[in-house]
């Protein structure tokens, strides 16, 4: 009889830590997943999208940028080689936001095709540069912007 409770004990151990990953899996962390996408794989999915948070990663188009800084309002669109996305945000860009740079939005697609941001992210170098001796931060982050516009 004593071999048998080990065995029991183990058995209820395994279902309930399965019970626990079934849940997470199927109930509690699915609300919770934000999916990255490009403007091309968002636009594809269709319907499904609407009103789910989703990570867009993408190039601002030039020539669209819109900042209407009174009213801390950002309008722009976001492209890859399959499709474009209009983008509205109500918080100001970060300093290095510039056209033709990439970008990441998280937010939700809404019905008119609007894809409201609550998040901007700037894609930039990973290369870091101090400045030197005597060079205000200023004129560094300046030949930075040069630097990413050839």
């Amino acid at each position: 009889m004593s071999k048998k409770k080990p065995k029991v004990g183990l058995i209820v151990t395994i279902l309930i830590i399965l019970g626990g990953f079934g849940y997470l899996m199927w109930g509690g962390l699915d609300n919770n997943l934000v999916y990255f996408l490009t403007p091309g794989e968002l636009l594809a999915k269709g319907d499904s999208v609407y009103g789910k948070p989703v990570r867009l990663g993408g190039m601002v188009v030039p020539g669209t940028v819109k900042w209407d800084a009174g009213q801390i309002d950002l309008r722009f669109q976001m492209k890859d080689s399959k499709g474009q996305v209009a983008v509205h945000s109500s918080k100001a860009p970060p300093q290095m936001f510039k056209e033709g740079q990439g970008v990441v939005v998280e937010g939700k697609l809404n019905r008119s095709g609007m894809f409201e941001a609550t998040t901007l992210m700037v894609k930039h170098s990973n290369e870091y540069k101090a400045p030197m001796n005597g060079e205000k931060p200023q004129e560094t982050y300046k030949s930075l912007m040069k630097e990413q516009g050839d």
